[in-house]
C-alpha cells in the first residue's frame, strides 16, 4: 500500500471512530423529563408544557458575551423557518453575572420573541452539561439530546466568515424531522464561559482589593469599561464575578491583552502583557474562590481622560458627511471615504487622534494622506497620518517634532467595521492640533516597505512576501507597524546595517488581523544611512486558516480584506 492510501484509510478510520464516539456521547444521554424556569418577563416555562410530537431547542446565552449577541437573531431566525413544522426554540440564561435587567434589554435589543428563560443558580446548565454560550442542544419528541454545540460556523472568537459553511443546528432538526440519524451529532461550541456560582469557599491571602485590582487596573480597564470597546466591565470586584474562568482563558491563549510581538526581539513602551507573577496570581485567586478581601486596601481607580486625549483639536474632520449604516450580521467590506480638509497651505501636524463614533461595531480606523498629484488608489503614494484600533493611543508630538503635509492634499478613511447583532450608525472622525512652520525643529517622518506584486497560491500554508526600505540618510526609528489582512500569519522587520551586521526589530510570530497594533520602541533607534529594513511577511491560504475567504483562490493586492496587502509601516526623526 501506498503512503498515499495508508495514510487516506487512516485518515477514514479516525473519522469513523470520532463519529461512533460523538455519537455515542449524544446518544447515550438521558432524557429530559422537564424543567421549569422564569421567563425575563416573571412566568413560568415549563418543557412539559410543549406539546410532545414537537422538537426543543435549548439555547444557552449570555448578554455580554459578543458571540451570544451575534447569534440572538440568528435563532429567532430558525424559529420562524421551523416553528410550522413543530420545532420550539427557547433560550437560557445561566450566567451569574446577568441581572434581569440585563436579560430584558438583550431581548428588546435583538427584538426576540423567542421565551429567554433565567436559570438562577445554573441548575438547567448543570443538568445539560452545558459550558458556553452560545451553545445549543436539541432535543427529539422523547426528549432526548440529538444535537449538541454550535449554531453553525459563521462567527469564531473575534473573527467571522462572510456566511455560514454549514448551518449544523438547522441540519440536524432537518435530520430529526425527517426521522434520521443526526450525521454531525455534536461540534465544538465556541464562546464564553457560562458564569457559574462559585463552588469554593473564598480563601487565602491573594485578594481582589490587594492584588487582583491593580492587575485589571494597568491592564484591561482602559477598554474593559463602561462606553468602551471592551464587551463587559470589569471595574469593581462584582464586575468580574461570572467571567473568571473566560478570562483565564484568554489569558492563557495569550489573546488577552492583546500583545503578539516575540520578547525575545526588542523593547516597546506599549507592551501590555501580563507577567509571569501576575498570571500566577489571577489563577490562584480563582482555585481559592476568588475572595474579595478588604476594600480598605482597593487602590484608586485609574483616571481617563474624557473626550480628546489629545489638547483640544484645530480642525476636527469627519469621514463623511452621512452616517455609514453597519449591518447587523455577516462581514462588511472595508468602507472607503475621500474628504478635502480644504488645506490651502502646507499644515504641520503635531497631534493627531482618531475616535470612532460607535465603538462596539469599529474594528479599525486608518486615515491615508494622498498628495496632490497621487491617485487615490496609489498605494505607493499615499501614507498613513493616524490610525485607531481597540486599546490604540493618539499621538502627541513633542520637542517641536511635526508631521508635514502639502497643501492641496487630501484625506482617505479606511473603515473596517464588524456586525454585533444589530442594525448601527458610524460617522468616525479625526482630531488634529497644528503648529507654526517657524516652530518645527524636527520633521516626523513615515517610511514604509511595501510589495504590491505578490501572487499567493492557492492552499498555500507558509507563503512569503519580502519588501525592503533603505534608510536614506541616519534616522531615529521610534515605531513599527505590521498591515496584512485575513490570509495574515506571522511578520517581521530586520535590520541589515551597512557593516553588515543584522538585526531583528520585531518579530510578529503569530499576527492577529483582529488587532491593528503600533509597536512603539520603549527607546528611539538609530538607523544608520544606508540600512536596509528587510520586511518579511507571511501567509496561510489553506483551509486551516478559518477564515480563509477563499482556500482555492490566488490572492493578490488589493484593499480588500479578502485581498491581501503587505506593508511595513515605520516612523522617523531626524537624529
Amino acid at each position: 500500500m501506498t503512503a498515499h492510501l495508508f495514510r487516506f484509510f487512516f485518515q477514514l478510520l479516525s473519522l469513523l471512530i470520532v463519529t461512533s464516539v460523538l455519537q455515542n456521547s449524544v446518544a447515550n444521554a438521558e432524557p429530559f423529563q422537564n424543567f421549569m424556569l422564569p421567563t425575563h418577563r416573571g412566568v413560568n416555562w415549563s418543557l412539559s408544557e410543549v406539546p410532545a410530537d414537537h422538537l426543543v431547542v435549548v439555547a444557552f446565552l449570555g448578554t455580554e458575551c459578543p458571540l451570544a449577541r451575534l447569534y440572538g437573531q440568528r435563532l429567532q431566525e430558525l424559529q420562524t423557518e421551523f416553528q410550522d413544522r413543530g420545532v420550539v426554540v427557547v433560550g437560557i440564561d445561566a450566567n451569574v453575572q446577568d441581572s434581569l435587567t440585563e436579560i430584558i434589554a438583550f431581548v428588546a435589543r435583538h427584538h426576540l420573541t423567542i421565551p429567554i428563560l433565567k436559570d438562577t443558580g445554573n441548575r438547567v446548565a448543570d443538568q445539560f452539561e452545558a459550558e458556553r454560550t452560545p451553545e445549543v442542544f436539541l432535543l427529539d419528541q422523547n426528549r432526548e439530546i440529538r444535537y449538541r454545540g454550535r449554531i453553525d460556523d459563521q462567527y469564531l472568537v473575534g473573527l467571522s466568515r462572510e456566511a455560514e459553511q454549514r448551518r449544523d443546528l438547522a441540519i440536524a432538526i432537518e435530520e430529526v424531522l425527517d426521522g434520521r440519524e443526526v450525521s454531525v451529532p455534536e461540534t465544538k461550541a465556541i464562546g464564553c464561559h457560562i458564569g457559574r456560582i462559585s463552588r469554593v469557599e473564598p480563601q487565602g491571602d491573594v485578594t481582589y482589593s490587594n492584588q487582583i485590582a491593580r492587575i485589571f487596573n494597568q491592564h484591561c480597564v482602559e477598554c474593559h469599561r463602561a462606553g468602551e470597546v471592551a464587551p463587559f466591565v470589569l471595574t469593581s470586584y462584582e464586575d468580574i464575578l461570572g467571567w473568571e474562568e473566560t478570562i483565564l482563558e484568554v489569558i492563557a491563549e495569550n489573546r488577552m491583552p492583546p500583545w503578539f510581538a516575540n520578547p525575545e526581539h526588542g523593547k516597546f513602551a506599549n507592551d501590555c502583557r501580563l507577567s509571569d507573577q501576575e498570571k500566577t496570581l489571577l489563577e490562584t485567586w480563582v482555585q481559592n474562590g476568588m475572595p474579595e478581601g478588604d476594600p480598605a486596601e482597593l487602590p484608586e481607580p485609574p483616571e481617563f481622560v474624557k473626550g480628546w486625549r489629545i489638547p483640544e483639536p484645530d480642525q476636527v474632520i469627519a469621514m463623511s458627511d452621512d452616517e455609514f449604516s453597519v449591518p447587523a450580521q455577516g462581514v462588511v467590506d472595508y468602507q472607503y471615504f475621500t474628504v478635502d480638509p480644504g488645506w490651502t497651505e502646507d499644515k504641520y501636524i503635531c497631534a493627531t487622534e482618531a475616535r470612532p463614533d460607535n465603538i462596539p461595531v469599529v474594528h479599525h480606523i486608518v486615515v491615508y494622506v494622498v498628495p496632490p498629484g497621487s491617485e487615490e488608489k496609489n498605494a505607493h503614494g499615499r501614507y498613513m497620518l493616524v490610525g485607531y484600533a481597540p486599546g490604540s493611543l493618539p499621538q502627541i508630538l513633542n520637542d517641536g517634532v511635526a508631521i508635514p503635509v502639502v497643501a492641496g492634499s487630501k484625506l482617505i478613511f479606511e473603515m473596517h467595521y464588524t456586525p454585533n447583532g444589530r442594525e448601527q450608525l458610524d460617522r468616525s472622525y479625526i482630531g488634529l492640533k497644528f503648529m507654526k512652520k517657524q516652530d518645527v525643529k524636527k520633521i516626523l517622518g513615515g517610511g514604509h516597505a511595501i510589495n504590491t506584486k505578490f501572487e499567493i497560491p492557492p492552499g498555500a500554508d507558509h507563503h512569503t512576501v519580502t519588501a525592503e526600505y533603505r534608510s536614506p540618510r541616519d534616522q531615529l526609528l521610534l515605531q513599527l507597524t505590521p498591515h496584512m489582512h485575513l490570509r495574515g500569519k506571522a511578520f517581521r522587520f530586520e535590520a541589515n546595517y551597512p557593516d553588515g551586521s543584522k538585526e531583528i526589530l520585531l518579530d510578529v510570530p503569530h499576527y492577529n488581523f483582529n488587532w491593528q497594533l503600533n509597536y512603539k520602541l520603549a527607546e528611539p533607534k538609530r538607523i544608520p544611512k544606508g540600512t536596509r529594513i528587510l520586511c518579511t511577511a507571511t501567509y496561510n491560504n489553506s483551509e486551516s486558516n478559518l477564515v480563509n475567504p477563499d482556500p482555492t483562490a490566488t490572492v493578490r493586492w488589493g484593499d480588500q480584506s479578502w485581498n491581501e496587502m503587505m506593508i511595513g509601516f515605520m516612523s522617523f526623526v531626524e537624529p
